[in-house]
């Protein structure tokens, strides 16, 4: 039994969970204005129907005191999938953040997966961000994130957030720098989380 399975109690911790998986095949081969594209489409679509979520995940959001959201439509659905018609609140504040593509030439095609690696390379370390959120502007929106769950986890609550992979990872950056220590991790694949405990 892992200790995800065994530590489902409210004790101050914060869950951060990637959404299920996307209704959006990523079986083609784009050019760069292709993955833009996809990238779009990805961002507005929702999930891929006859998900099931992971039994832990399901055990930490009966016991949470505060469950948010981004307001992307496939982190919405992850969460309505786990808690049917009880509400919660969603924030901007949570989206991922963004994949540009690098100007490549347009017969350079390559598969989503690839795509977002490369986009993410050069939107990381070579700063090429096309107009959108630079990773300097995104770690400072994981900032606000962090304080903003720090202080629903205040009074000793479980918060679990259904949110994206690399932006749940900046998040979690923002919360070891403020002393949070990551006690489990199941990576950054759909349903994962990963979860914090005080220092």
């Amino acid at each position: 039994m892992s200790a995800l399975e065994t530590t489902a109690k409210p004790c101050g911790q914060i869950i951060l969970a990637r959404h299920g998986e996307p209704a959006l095949s990523r079986k083609v081969m784009l050019n760069a204005s292709g993955y833009g594209e996809f990238w779009a489409r990805y961002e507005i679509g929702g999930l891929l129907p006859g998900q099931t979520p992971p039994d832990r995940l399901r055990r930490f959001v009966a016991d949470c005191g505060t469950l948010v959201t981004s307001t992307r439509l496939r982190a919405i659905q992850s969460a309505q999938t786990v808690l049917g018609d009880k509400p919660f609140d969603r924030y901007e504040l949570l989206i991922e953040a963004p994949l540009p593509p690098p100007r490549f030439p347009v017969w350079v095609r390559l598969s989503p997966k690839i795509w977002g690696f490369v986009a993410r390379v050069w939107w990381w370390y070579l700063n090429f961000h096309d107009g959108q959120e630079s990773r300097a502007e995104a770690e400072v929106r994981a900032d606000e994130a962090a304080e903003l769950l720090v202080g629903f986890a205040a009074n000793g609550q479980t918060v679990v957030v259904i949110a994206h992979g690399f932006f749940n990872h900046l998040i979690g950056r923002s919360l070891r720098r403020q002393g949070w220590k990551l006690a489990e991790s199941e990576g950054y694949k759909y349903w994962s989380m990963r979860r914090f405990e005080r220092g």
